[in-house]
């Protein structure tokens, strides 16, 4: 069974990607789990770049397969803010609860006919013999006024997906089922299995 390492520590990523790819022989694994104690730097400029870049990390010091997700908030009217800046949109030392606020006074003036938004994932999938595949997953929204559930983390409460319900108040089932890295992940299912079992 071949070993993957997600580039990250995140437990809800890890069990999430399992899940998804659970009918391929991998042996997930986060980065505490393979031995690895860094921290790497986002410089990209997009979702794309700074996935590959974490992917690309991890892989040179391991020589595994690597997963590297990076995601993130693009709200129209803010020009795409925060977008790769989404986890530390308030600063570095920051908070869902910080970001959250930031995000509604930046959206005070907003009207309600111009605040669409959408979540993006891409996923970076790195091998030793140098294969790369790259999946992208997005969904649509609005950015309500206020926050609203309690199910959710980061922009979720803020997030209105369905019949003015944000991600924060449906269940985590149906959220795993619609969220962008659910799409990307199922992206990604579909190229690795037309990797391993190419069309003719």
């Amino acid at each position: 069974m071949a070993q993957v390492v997600l580039a990250s520590n995140n437990q809800h990523k890890l069990k999430e990607i399992y899940e998804i790819l659970a009918d391929f022989e991998f042996d997930l694994i986060s980065m505490k789990e393979a031995g690895l104690e860094m921290d790497i730097e986002e410089t990209g400029r997009t979702f794309e770049e700074n996935s590959y870049i974490k992917a690309k990390e991890v892989l040179e010091v391991t020589n595994k397969i690597v997963i590297a997700d990076d995601s993130g908030l693009e709200v129209f009217a803010l020009n795409n803010e925060p977008g790769v800046y989404s986890a530390r949109y308030a600063g570095l030392e920051c908070s869902d609860e910080k970001n959250n606020k930031k995000l509604i006074k930046m959206m005070k003036t907003v009207p309600s006919d111009q605040r669409q938004a959408r979540f993006v994932s891409v996923i970076t999938m790195l091998f030793p013999d140098g294969r790369k595949l790259v999946a992208r997953g997005e969904v649509l929204g609005d950015i309500g006024y206020e926050e609203k559930g309690d199910t959710g983390f980061g922009y979720d409460p803020l997030f209105i997906y369905e019949k003015d319900k944000t991600f924060a108040e449906i269940s985590s089932e149906k959220k795993n089922e619609i969220s962008h890295r659910s799409r990307s992940l199922m992206k990604l299912k579909e190229l690795l299995e037309d990797e391993i079992n190419p069309s003719i």
